[in-house]
């Protein structure tokens, strides 16, 4: 069994920045990709960016050159920087991981976290 865990959000005014977080634990032989998607009320949820076992990322057009996605492959963890919040960042923030379980099988799954509000207004 694997759980992420996802803190970090918050309220905070437009302009302003938030960390989030987001730690895989359980039976884990490997992580390849690690991302973070939104779900705003009312609308799909969406990526928003994406990194590699190797370090290479992926964004949403929205949040290019706002949002930084980083991870410590040691720790298991993967963040989200996001700075010059706008009101329309204002959503439910996902974690999501491509996991490889330890067993004989090495079975591969896409793992999620449970999700952390994220709400930016004045």
């Amino acid at each position: 069994q694997v759980h992420l865990v996802e803190s970090g959000g918050g309220f905070v005014q437009p302009g302003g920045s938030l960390r989030l977080s987001c730690v895989a634990s359980g039976s884990i032989f490997s992580i390849d990709a690690m991302a973070w998607y939104r779900q705003a009320p009312g609308k799909q949820r969406d990526l928003v960016a994406v990194i590699t076992s190797g370090g290479s990322t992926n964004y949403a057009d929205s949040v290019k050159g706002r949002f930084t996605i980083s991870r410590d492959n040691a720790k298991n963890t993967v963040y989200l920087q996001m700075n010059s919040l706008k009101p329309e960042d204002t959503a439910v923030y996902y974690c999501n991981a491509d996991v490889t379980i330890n067993g004989a099988l090495r079975i591969r799954s896409d793992y999620w976290g449970q999700g952390t509000q994220v709400t930016v207004s004045s």
